[in-house]
This record gives C-alpha cells, structure tokens and sequence, in this order.
C-alpha cells in the first residue's frame, strides 16, 4: 500500500474501534488507536470508559516494546493536559512513537492544536488530519459540548405513515415493532439524557431505561421531564424509580412548593427554569443540562415537545420511525406539533438522510444543520 493508502486504512480501522465506546465515555470523545509497525498492526485500544485510559495509551501499552519507531494512528488528536488522566503526548515520547497520524483536530478551544504541536517539537512526525469527516461524524455531541456549552439534541419519533403517534383516544402501544424498538433502545443507550413532556407521562407512564438484552457495556441515561406545574404523580414509574436512576422534572419558577418536597423525598430532582406560555424556556434548559456535563440529548416527544424543539432551532438530528400502518384520523395524535408554515417555501429543509429497514418498520433520519459541528 502507498503511505497514503495505508494511512486510510488503519485510520479505519481506529475509528471502529472508537464506537465500541458508545455510551461509556461522555462528556469524553470517542476515540480508537492503533500502533502500526512496518505495515503489521502490533497494539489497538480504545476510550472505553469516562475517567479510563485513553486509546492511545491502551494501544500502545497492548503493542509494548513494539511501539518504539512505530507510528500511532488514533481518530483524535493526542491531549497534551492534565484531566482525569495524564497526557497522552506524554506517554506517546516515552513509547519512541517516531509518527503519530491523527484523524480529526481537537475541537476544544482551550487546547486545540497543543497536542500535535508538543509532538512536533519533540521531534515525532505528525500527520492530519486523515478521514476527519468521518471522525467528527461520532463525535457530534462531544464537539457540539466542547465549543458551545450545550447538549446535542435528537429527536426520536415513532408513527404510522400518516404521520400520527397516538391515535385520538391516546393509544400509542405499539406503533412499531420488536426490531425498530430494539433499535430506539440502543439510542437511549448512548445519551447523557432523555427528555419527555407531562403528556406523554400521562399517556405512558414510561420508565425510560435502556434496554438491551446481552449488553452489558452502557450507562443508564438521566431520566427528564419537562412538567412546568409539577403535575407528576409520585405512583409514576419515573418517581417510584427515581432512588435506581437519575429523574429530573423540569418545572417553572412558579411551581408549588409543597409538590417540590414530595418529589425530592422520593429521589428525584427538581429544577426550576424560566417558563412562557408555551413552556419550559429551552434555551435556559440546554444551557442548565451542558453545565451539568450531559453532552447529549433524546427527545422522546410527545409532539408538542419535539416541535418545539425544532421549531426552536434546537434539534440537531432525527430517527423518524414508520410503521406500514395507516390510522386515517384527523383527531390522531400528530408527530409534530408547533409552529405551522403556511406554504412549501417556509418548509424546514433536512440533510443528510439515510434510511434503515426494521422488520417490517423503516427508520428516517438526518440532521436539522446542512454541516456537521
């Protein structure tokens, strides 16, 4: 293989072994690494876990002795700071790495660029940035946390093909089938937090658990719900396992108090934000959540709240879910809900789109931006 070659295929290689790290590792990147000597792979690593090693050392402690006059492909440039762990520019001098081939620039404004040049000017040969696309492409949420502040927003819909989640009597179980609602579970399993309204508690009393049969490898994401007067009971499944599982409700400023110490008794936590008439302010929401390090959000719904959101400008991307099923009910629950555009011109373009069949389902989805973060 040309040197050019080579460095696309190991670069590959590394940014599949990023994702093994998926919902282990926030507000901490994904990255993969792999040590390469004369052409034969000779140690891989990944970040499995917040507060672990980062792949580069654990591919180079895997390749040992061999990783002296190597060269050290990883999806992400080298940190050259102290964190929850010790520089990986550190433990690259002292591993004799004679080149390092990274495949996306460090996005935090606080440190970008200090990795690769600490490395330079200590002699290593540095190249990048290599399929770097496809390297901010798995880290959208932590990019999106490390330059603005705030969480990445999805938001997650499942309907029939007429567009509607729940029929007029709030009937919504179930939609789709076992694999696209396998599939839902796996998305949970990879965010900082899910976020649902007061009516789709009402209608479901849902518990909002990943879960994923066989994996064992995830953490349980923190459990929100946007409930501007505190009406959630305390039989709910969400308070009743507040004390297993983080449960945050979101309410107005104006919310009895008296609701507050009920709710707080039973484990769960309560937030004050400005609200309008419409509800909770989504702006002092988003900015309230990044500053408590969740990175990464799922919309669940119901409508309202997953219009708002897009109407807002908040979204960043979508996993829409049809059914081959048609329910033909004006008073039907819609997907969406919220500010309507009286004529195509006004219609909110999307990008990106891929599709997925699901048994008998088929999964939409795409970004709200036309650029990555």
């Amino acid at each position: 293989m040309m040197p050019k070659d080579a460095d696309i295929f190991f670069m590959k290689k590394a940014l599949r072994l990023a994702v093994l790290g998926a919902g282990m590792t926030s507000p901490n990147p994904l990255v993969g690494a792999v040590v390469v000597k004369e052409g034969v792979l000779v140690g891989k690593g990944y970040h499995k876990k917040f507060g672990g090693t980062h792949a580069e050392v654990d591919a180079l402690c895997a390749a040992g002795p061999a990783a002296r006059g190597a060269v050290l492909y990883v999806t992400l440039e080298p940190c050259n700071h102290y964190g929850q762990t010790p520089p990986c520019t550190k433990a690259i001098l002292e591993a004799g790495v004679a080149r390092v081939v990274y495949g996306m620039a460090d996005p935090n404004p606080r440190v970008a660029g200090g990795g690769a040049e600490a490395l330079k000017g200590a002699g290593v040969e540095v190249s990048g940035a290599v399929l770097e696309r496809e390297c901010r492409a798995i880290n959208q949420p932590f990019i999106k946390h490390v330059t603005t502040g705030l969480p990445y927003v999805t938001i997650k819909s499942a309907a029939t093909l007429d567009g509607f989640i729940a029929t007029s009597t709030g009937e919504s179980k179930w939609i789709t089938g076992e694999s696209a609602r396998r599939f839902a579970h796996g998305l949970r399993s990879r965010v900082d937090g899910i976020v649902v309204g007061m009516g789709t508690v009402i209608a479901d009393d849902p518990l909002l658990t990943a879960r994923l049969p066989g994996r064992k490898k995830f953490r349980q994401p923190v459990r929100i719900v946007l409930d501007t007067d505190l009406r959630i009971s305390a039989g709910s499944q969400l308070v009743r396992s507040a004390s297993s599982g983080p449960v945050w409700i979101v309410c107005a400023t104006r919310a009895p108090a008296a609701r507050e110490e009920a709710l707080k008794k039973a484990g769960a936590q309560v937030i004050r934000l400005p609200a309008g008439k419409a509800g909770i302010d989504l702006s002092a929401l988003l900015e309230h959540l990044g500053k408590n390090q969740l990175s990464s959000l799922l919309i669940e719904g119901g409508g309202h709240v997953s219009g708002s959101f897009i109407d807002s400008g908040h979204a960043d991307e979508f996993y829409f879910f049809y059914a081959p099923k048609i329910l033909g009910d004006p008073r039907g629950v819609s997907m969406l809900s919220g500010g309507a555009r009286p004529r195509m011109a006004d219609c909110l373009k999307v990008h990106g789109i891929h599709t997925k069949k699901l048994g008998e389902d088929l999964l939409l989805c795409g970004r709200f931006g036309e650029r990555l973060y």
